[in-house]
């Protein structure tokens, strides 16, 4: 499977569990790996996050794959949050996003401003050998 088949699909089901129209935006694919499904999953989780708590009529989920780097952002026109103001037990940045880019070598970047909306962005750099 490719990475942009996989975002297709992410995007459907959360439009489905969601009710939330998600738009995709891909430039560029690939084959996916474990890093990449990793990036995936804590992608799944900022979209879910957008869907859920920011009040936007549509998530975007914009990727990219470059020479050197992969990046997916997910972007809401929605309340926005203050991330350092999310209380210790809720653990989806903390675990289900951060955590699985930490584990890979990524990172990651949470820009919000209250009443604006938010971007989350993931990156990832390409291996030898992906393709």
């Amino acid at each position: 499977m490719t990475l942009g088949v996989a975002v297709e699909q992410l995007a459907r089901e959360v439009e489905t569990d969601h009710g939330v129209p998600v738009d995709v935006v891909a430039v560029g694919d690939c084959l996916l790996d474990g890093d990449l499904r990793a990036m995936l999953a804590a992608g799944r989780e900022a979209t879910v996050n957008s869907a859920k708590w920011s009040g936007a009529p549509v998530v975007s989920l914009f990727t990219e794959v470059e020479r050197k780097r992969v990046s997916m952002f997910v972007r809401d026109r929605g309340s926005g949050f203050d991330p350092g103001a999310v209380s210790a037990d809720r653990q989806g940045i903390a675990t289900s996003i951060r955590g699985r880019m930490d584990r890979i070598g990524g990172k990651v970047t949470i820009r919000s401003t209250l009443g604006e909306g938010s971007e989350i962005e993931l990156s990832v750099p390409r291996r030898n050998g992906r393709t």
